[in-house]
């Protein structure tokens, strides 16, 4: 059986995002399967925390299925399924417009909240909620417009992550519709439900009831994970096979005043560096 390496022992926890991380588009990243089930032969719980709320938790338990990651629907914590039950503390059965994919919807609607198109009429619209949104029109926009400044909407957001990782190179995120609704409505979203927000990974060891010193996060966004993760006061690792890389780490330690949410506590170039 593998060890982890000495910085990473006496962990109980491992938190992974997707994106990036364990996969980039379709594709599995090089020794993921092998690296999760040493974890588990080490006796550590492994979850994935991603801010991607277009796919529902059962259509990421087949994604990892299909290359063979065995998974159930504890296993995963979205900006999607964050986001709705965040909203549900807020106001059950609430009536929303969402600029986003199925993933965002289905979780909202599991959780008794209406959907609203952009033909009904906006003045009962009670949250507009952001995420990614492969079919982001001008329509959509001007609808959420119209709910937050004539109507009584609130701006939710699941993420502001600017590029979503694939196979062949970056695509433009979330934070690109979020940064839309923001520019021509001069309203910020009251609450981001995902990364750099730590209320996810809080939830997380909440939940599993386990103390942040034996929790590690492994992401590739600087500005995202490793901020989240430092935020919530856990081990924090960069894995070079997504969108930050070494220079983004050099750059920062350079600075004399880089705040040091940004700055991981381990780098690595892939997941396979951290057992010896």
């Amino acid at each position: 059986m593998k060890k982890l390496i000495t910085a990473l022992k006496a962990t109980k926890l491992v938190i992974f995002d997707l994106d990036g991380v364990i996969y980039r588009g379709n594709s599995l990243l090089s020794n993921v399967n092998y690296v999760i089930e040493e974890l588990k032969k080490n006796s550590i719980k492994v979850v994935y925390n991603t801010n991607n709320s277009t796919a529902t938790r059962e259509m990421y338990i087949n994604k990892l299925k299909k290359l063979g990651i065995p998974s159930t629907l504890d296993d995963f914590y979205t900006s999607a399924s964050i986001a709705s039950d965040e909203i549900s503390q807020i106001k059950k059965h609430a009536n929303l417009f969402v600029i986003g994919e199925i993933g965002l919807k289905e979780e909202l609607r599991a959780k008794g909240h209406i959907i609203f198109s952009d033909t009904d009429d906006y003045r009962n619209v009670d949250f507009v909620i952001v995420g990614l949104d492969r079919s982001f029109t001008y329509k959509k926009l001007a609808y959420a417009q119209k709910c937050i400044l004539q109507g009584k909407a609130e701006f939710y957001a699941t993420n502001t992550d600017t590029t979503l990782p694939m196979d062949d190179g970056l695509l433009p995120g979330a934070g690109v519709m979020v940064n839309a609704l923001e520019l021509c409505t001069r309203h910020s979203p009251i609450k981001v439900f995902g990364k750099p927000n730590p209320f996810g990974i809080q939830k997380i060891i909440k939940e599993y009831n386990v103390s942040p010193e034996y929790v590690v996060i492994f992401g590739d966004r600087l500005n995202t994970d490793i901020v989240a993760g430092n935020r919530a006061g856990i081990k924090t690792v960069l894995v070079l096979t997504g969108v930050s890389n070494q220079e983004d780490v050099n750059s920062l330690l350079e600075k004399s005043n880089t705040d040091q949410d940004l700055i991981p506590n381990l780098v690595i170039n892939s997941l396979i560096e951290i057992f010896i």
